[in-house]
């Protein structure tokens, strides 16, 4: 049985604190490794690696560090295939889709190659008489960051990639359902040139991540999963003194004017609603078809879409997604599915019960559809996280725009139209932090940010971008002054000002 170790100070760290867990094959169900769960002796060991490594790293000048990184993105793009290969043997997401994983994390550590410029202070000259006022980003220290399941590759590096390179040693403590991807990043680093202990991976659970949240050494953490999970490390973290960003839970909508085509908007929504299996928070897990004409065009046109799709193993290119990510999952999803039925929706495609010849006890779900949905339903309010869509009807678009405004997540949302004056409105007043026109997941490029409002997003900076130098940074402000005359004596006792 393969054992997937911890990697502290730029080797594996087989201490386990007497405790593992199983890492499975989604296509197969069998049990494939066993992860080493740390505990807090453990994470000191990550946390003392660090502070011994840390300081040199941040006296490194930033274009030393960005030449660093400039090589950790071509050993990412070497290794690529590599790193799909085994995201998606202990994900479940196919080939194609674990390349683009590993492909949107990629793009954050280009952007960190930046690191020279993106860390430029202000300066004043003259600000007053004969002072100067300047400002330096200096980083934190050590930081953290706790990552889930369904992007093993892209989330990390959208944490780590910044955090480093902005000078700060990073401790990061993956999903114990797919950890492989993330040690393999931290190998691929310190073959880049980072210096042992600035990339540390330790494993666990709860224990580790409260563990985290306690080490007074740490301060700051980086986290996404669940709204609840957000909330509950959002607020021990911010008790502690740390800084905290804090990404959620999502029930993305997709908005559709009746002026749409329909059939790129079928196309659209089909890929964002199935890809992954539906294990996306940035997936398009509700549609909102205005009017009643709208509505039956659109269920028409996807139930045609659905009977194409094909889930299958990973490695088959002609699957479009995998098995969900555990037993327990789907049999999670499929109780939704059940839910929404007993809540009276119309079940028009119900993907329970699929079976993949040869892979019989892997963890697949067919296609759901599922229709007549009402902002009341249980099934509606909560993320399912899973292979299946709902239809939420509308009437008008003021209707329409009032769907995922007040729902309890703001995550992402798109609308399809041709109409330019409805777009700029829609993307105006809709309460959500992500928005897409024509664009069913608007995931921003790496220079800008991610992040969403409500139960999606709890802390005030987004994750990667401009925001993501801000997280990892603290801005120290200089007023300075070079004397050559003689003291002013009468202005010593009033608050300093610049006449």
């Amino acid at each position: 049985m393969r054992s997937i170790t911890h990697f502290i100070h730029g080797a594996a760290q087989s201490r386990d604190g007497g405790r593992s867990a199983d890492v499975l094959d989604p296509s197969t169900g069998a049990v494939q490794a066993q992860v080493l769960l740390g505990d807090a002796a453990l994470l000191e060991d990550a946390v003392a690696s660090a502070r011994q490594a840390q300081p040199a790293w941040a006296a490194f000048n930033p274009q030393r560090r960005a030449r660093v990184m400039f090589r950790f993105k071509e050993l990412i793009e070497a290794n690529m295939d590599d790193l799909a290969a085994l995201l998606s043997s202990e994900h479940g997401k196919v080939i194609a889709d674990a390349k683009g994983d590993v492909q949107r994390g990629l793009e954050v550590v280009e952007f960190a190659c930046g690191i020279p410029h993106l860390l430029k202070g202000d300066y004043t000259g003259g600000a007053g008489p004969g002072i100067d006022v300047y400002s330096l980003r200096q980083p934190l220290g050590i930081v953290a960051g706790i990552t889930p399941f369904n992007f093993p590759a892209m989330i990390p590096l959208w944490m780590g990639a910044v955090a480093i390179a902005c000078g700060n040693a990073f401790i990061l403590e993956p999903s114990e359902r797919d950890p492989s991807a993330p040690v393999r990043l931290a190998e691929l680093a310190l073959e880049a040139g980072l210096p042992e202990g600035i990339f540390n991976v330790v494993h666990g659970d709860k224990e580790m991540v409260d563990a985290i949240l306690d080490h007074p050494d740490i301060k700051a953490v980086s986290f996404v999963g669940s709204s609840d999970i957000a909330n509950y490390v959002y607020a021990r973290a911010a008790q502690n003194g740390k800084r905290a960003q804090c990404m959620g839970g999502a029930k993305n909508h997709g908005i559709i004017l009746p002026d749409a085509d329909m059939d790129q908007a079928v196309a659209d929504i089909v890929g964002a609603a199935y890809g992954s299996a539906g294990e996306r928070c940035m997936a398009l897990p509700v549609v909102t078809p205005v009017g009643e004409a709208t509505a039956q065009a659109f269920r028409e046109k996807l139930v045609a879409a659905i009977e194409t799709l094909r889930p299958g193993i990973p490695s088959d290119p002609q699957a479009q997604y995998g098995p969900l990510v555990t037993g327990q999952h789907k049999a999670r999803v499929e109780s939704y599915i059940q839910m929404a039925a007993d809540e009276g929706a119309e079940i028009v495609v119900d993907g329970r019960g699929f079976s993949l010849q040869g892979y019989e006890e892997g963890f697949y779900l067919a296609p759901t559809l599922i229709d007549r949905v009402t902002p009341q339903m249980k099934s509606y309010q909560d993320e399912i996280f899973g292979p299946v869509l709902q239809i939420l009807r509308a009437e008008s678009f003021e209707e329409a725009l009032s769907y995922p405004s007040q729902h309890q997540y703001g995550n992402g949302v798109a609308i399809f139209t041709r109409n330019g004056d409805y777009a700029r409105r829609f993307a105006a007043d809709v309460e959500v932090g992500m928005v897409g026109i024509n664009v069913p997941i608007p995931v921003p490029v790496a220079y800008h940010s991610f992040g969403g409002w409500k139960r999606s997003g709890f802390g005030d900076l987004d994750q990667y971008g401009e925001d993501g130098v801000r997280f990892y940074t603290r801005t120290k402000k200089i007023t300075q002054r070079w004397p050559s005359g003689g003291v002013v004596v009468d202005q010593s006792f009033v608050i300093p000002t610049m006449k």
